[in-house]
């Protein structure tokens, strides 16, 4: 409540603060009026007298003078007209970081997204001067890199789940182990998008266990069904007294009874990553191989391109999808297409994607390289003064869903700084140009290297002389 003059033998000081309109008319806020517009600057300067009317009722403050006024409600503008995402540095250790934003790309996919950012021939026949469907891009694509008959991509994992079940099980129902009714991220549920297809759910087996015997009985109680979902546990694992039917099994039950199975691979990896002590990613190409009828995986995770929910399978239920109403509502934009078309294409022989994908390329380098990465950092930050830094071996992770029983060892610079903790070192690393994420483990921030690559090495190195700076 306002103070009564006679209450503070005086002028309430608030009444001292000049009014928006003559802080408009002010000469010193004609350059923000011409850069950001009369009622920006009216909106910002009614914020910043607020705070001054607290201020100077609460504190006693002395009167903030017009210049002053106007400059902070300059900066106010200038933070309003600053771009909210942009670039940073991973060095947290974990490749595919959902917060991040997932899988960087390749610069083959940034250039293709520059490419079609313009005009482009997402949904015309360039030959015959006509109409055409932006699938054509991406179909024989798909196709060819997991031996499907037909693939689709739209805008998520989860849409694509959506689509595939509401196209290929309206009403119907959908039978699911209960051990694989995991939650997808972002709090979203098997159950839940199952629901939301417009199918019903089945529930067989139990948490750890479920056999052909209970797909059997679920589909005596349940004759009507139509699709078998077979869900990928990206995020888990259930270990000990467990068993469930192969893919190959369930295919054959599936087939036997006139159903369709799908696939909810999730990570989507393309290439066999065993061989780089990577074990227990199952490949798409497998699961098609083994019967399932349609596999779903996401763009963003072990492919390593963008965000995009891929759908491959058998011809006449990819047109299925196609046709659908949710296909529009789902479809991918041109510039995901894009990116994703030219990420598909790097998996093309005589190619090496493990060394052309960023993704699979931090996912399967040798130790040795992240070890020579870290000494390169700590020579280049060597000498900054009351800055410790010391090599420490860690473990990261793929991150995104994707493995989560296989730590991947690293290497890793520990930072502390005098007269900082870690916690004010790594915000100010967060917040330095460009941004380094890292994390903090026993009271130290962990720069991990097999994220950062040897192109970012001396970014980091300035970030981290910026962020000790007093």
């Amino acid at each position: 409540m306002a103070r009564d003059d006679a209450q503070t033998g005086g002028v309430d000081p608030r009444r001292r603060l000049p009014a928006v309109g003559v802080l408009c008319a002010d000469p010193a806020a004609k350059p923000l009026i011409a850069q950001h517009g009369s009622e920006a600057l009216a909106e910002a300067l009614r914020g910043v007298l607020a705070d001054a009317r607290a201020a100077v009722l609460d504190a006693a403050m002395t009167i903030p003078s017009r210049e002053s006024l106007i400059a902070e409600a300059g900066q106010i503008l200038v933070s309003r007209s600053r771009e909210t995402l942009f670039g940073v540095i991973n060095a947290t250790g974990v490749v595919i970081h959902t917060n991040l934003g997932r899988a960087p790309m390749a610069p083959e996919a940034v250039a293709a997204m520059t490419a079609a950012a313009g005009y482009a021939n997402l949904e015309f026949d360039l030959h015959g001067g006509r109409r055409a469907s932006r699938h054509d891009h991406l179909d024989p694509l798909i196709a060819e890199m997991t031996g499907a008959e037909a693939g689709l991509a739209v805008n998520n994992g989860a849409g694509a789940v959506l689509l595939a079940l509401a196209a290929l099980a309206p009403g119907a129902p959908v039978i699911v182990s209960r051990g694989e009714m995991v939650e997808i991220g972002g709090g979203f549920r098997v159950p839940d998008i199952v629901v939301q297809s417009g199918a019903r759910l089945v529930e067989v087996g139990t948490t750890n266990r479920t056999h052909l015997s209970d797909y059997e009985r679920a589909l005596r109680a349940h004759p009507d069904a139509r699709v078998i979902l077979r869900t990928h546990p990206s995020n888990f694992r259930i270990t000990g007294f467990t068993s469930a039917p192969s893919a190959g099994e369930l295919a054959a039950f599936a087939h036997t009874n006139g159903l369709i199975l799908i696939e909810d691979l999730g990570g989507g990896a393309l290439i066999d990553l065993a061989p780089f002590g990577i074990e227990g990613e199952p490949m798409v190409q497998d699961s098609l191989q083994a019967g399932v009828d349609l596999v779903v995986f996401s763009g963003d995770k072990l492919l390593g391109g963008p965000q995009a929910g891929i759908a491959a399978g058998r011809r006449h239920l990819i047109d299925q999808l196609a046709a659908h109403p949710l296909a529009r509502a789902l479809r991918i934009d041109k510039l995901s297409l894009a990116a994703l078309a030219a990420t598909l294409r790097l998996y093309r022989a005589p190619s090496d994607p493990s060394a052309r994908v960023p993704v699979l390329r931090m996912l399967t380098q040798r130790l040795q390289a992240i070890h020579a990465r870290a000494s390169a950092l700590v020579l280049l930050i060597a000498d900054v003064p009351g800055l410790m830094a010391d090599g420490s071996d860690t473990l990261g992770y793929a991150g995104g869903g994707a493995m989560p029983m296989n730590p991947l060892p690293s290497r890793a610079i520990a930072l502390t700084a005098a007269g900082l903790s870690a916690h004010d070192l790594a915000r100010r690393l967060r917040l330095g140009t460009p941004g380094v994420v890292g994390r903090i483990e026993r009271d130290r921030v962990l720069i991990d290297l097999r994220t950062v690559s040897d192109d970012e090495t001396a970014a980091v190195a300035a970030a981290i002389r910026a962020a000790v700076r007093p």
